[in-house]
């Protein structure tokens, strides 16, 4: 058996958001984001008629949840705020919320469980999206009004906020593609929507620091690793155009506060350059990052585009094309490929090309449909491929670790199983079960598992 252990203070739980846990409870003030109005609309987009009106409760049941996170030794815990509840009319303060977030925040530092508040997570408010979202530039001020508030509320308690997680999502899956709302293909309003999700979080970032607390505050990005082909250069450089895109046109801004020129030049090409105006280099410029989160489910598998670039309907995928590892590992449910070792490549990078700066696994699991499958006779879910699952990326990021990678803990996708977008509960990630009749939890087997690598700082695993 080797033991893997990590380094003193690891921050051990796990992250969600408030869309997907807090539910729509009648009269509490909160106003519809675009999940609430999308499946107003349209619910039969939504796996089996599941919407975001209930999730899992959390705004009722955070008490008993923050006690189930401490049975499982958790020191940590990432979720986000809720725009459309804090401030519904993108101005007004609305007091139920900011006492439903205060005793959150309260119960879990009692629990002794760090809370990690991201601000943005997918759930953009609709009387902003009627105004154009993130396509409209004073989207920015908005952000920033809207963060400064949650600082000066909650910032003398949380001492690391998020600006946004995966900022690449909305962009990809609502203007590249059909997935979320306002689900348009164009990559022109796709690129202005990226560019002003990069000014609010500098503006966000602005205003944390004019506070002068003695918190930090970073992003939260799943980084995909591109791998090319081959070593053909026609193959590196789709590999190196994908990575452009899907990587460091956030990553890039974030830690350095410019944008690459390879990016720049290829958006310019094809007229996709966003309107910037004076001040935004600056703004970008004097406001990086404290740290990183890391959200890594799967790799990129990039091959050299045969097909000519069709300019009449551009995405990024116009200039690569995917190809699948004959030798890979699938989760065939989610329909991603397993490759642990690119948890360790991805921190090698970060410590070779970006300052080693420091950054934390904000994100890893493995959803599972049908998981009743598994249940024994007590009633437990024995989700062994789950703890496998973990297993093989905490042994490669340990190895990035003591290589000298900078990272301060790991974060699992997620607590209680969450609803999940269009998905809603087809898979699973908890380490807790969900009853979506009777909201009950109940622990499932990686629960415990987890539970005790927590408390022992690691795990040993027969290698």
């Amino acid at each position: 058996m080797t033991q893997y252990s990590f380094p003193d203070n690891f921050l051990w739980g796990a992250a969600t958001s408030a869309t997907q846990t807090e539910g729509s409870i009648a009269h509490d003030g909160k106003s519809d984001n675009i999940w609430d109005f999308w499946f107003k609309q349209c619910p039969n987009k939504f796996h089996d008629g599941v919407g975001p009106t209930v999730t899992s409760d959390f705004y009722q049941q955070y008490h008993n949840d923050i006690q189930l996170m401490r049975k499982l030794n958790f020191n940590s815990f990432r979720t986000s705020l809720s725009w459309s509840r804090l401030m519904p009319d993108g101005e007004n303060i609305n007091p139920q919320a900011v006492d439903f977030y205060n005793d959150v925040i309260d119960d879990l530092l009692l629990a002794g469980i760090e809370p990690i508040i991201n601000l943005f997570h997918f759930d953009m408010p609709m009387h902003l999206q009627n105004k154009g979202g993130w396509e409209n530039p004073s989207i920015i001020e908005a952000f920033s009004h809207y963060a400064q508030t949650a600082f000066e509320l909650f910032g003398d308690r949380v001492k690391r906020f998020t600006t946004f997680n995966e900022p690449i999502v909305p962009v990809e899956m609502g203007y590249l593609n059909t997935y979320h709302y306002p689900a348009v293909v164009d990559m022109k309003r796709a690129v202005t929507v990226a560019y002003h999700s990069m000014l609010a979080s500098a503006k966000a970032i602005e205003a944390f620091k004019e506070l002068n607390t003695d918190g930090e505050i970073g992003i939260i990005l799943n980084l995909t690793p591109s791998y090319p082909r081959s070593e053909r250069k026609e193959d590196q450089q789709a590999a190196h155009i994908a990575d452009l895109f899907y990587n460091r046109s956030f990553l890039d801004p974030s830690v350095y506060g410019y944008y690459p020129k390879d990016l720049i030049d290829l958006l310019d090409q094809y007229q996709l350059l966003p309107e910037r105006v004076d001040g935004d280099e600056a703004l970008l410029k004097a406001n990086t990052v404290d740290f990183l989160g890391v959200n890594y489910y799967q790799p990129r598998r990039v091959k050299h585009r045969d097909e000519p670039i069709d300019e009449t309907i551009l995405t990024p995928e116009s200039f690569f094309s995917y190809y699948q590892d004959p030798q890979r590992r699938m989760n065939p449910y989610r329909g991603w490929e397993i490759y642990e070792r690119g948890l360790y490549d991805i921190a090698m990078r970060i410590k070779a090309e970006y300052n080693n700066i420091p950054w934390y696994v904000s994100e890893n699991g493995m959803g599972v449909s049908a998981e009743e499958r598994f249940m024994n006779d007590e009633g437990m879910i024995e989700d062994d491929y789950r703890i496998e699952f973990y297993q093989e990326h905490l042994k490669w990021l340990h190895l990035a670790i003591d290589e000298g990678a900078n990272c301060f803990g790991f974060h699992t996708w997620t607590f209680i199983d969450n609803w999940s977008w269009l998905n809603a509960y087809k898979n699973r990630y908890g380490f807790y079960r969900l009853d979506l009749t009777t909201q009950e939890r109940s622990l499932k087997k990686s629960g415990l598992w987890y539970s005790d690598v927590a408390k022992r700082n690691g795990f040993s695993y027969d290698d």
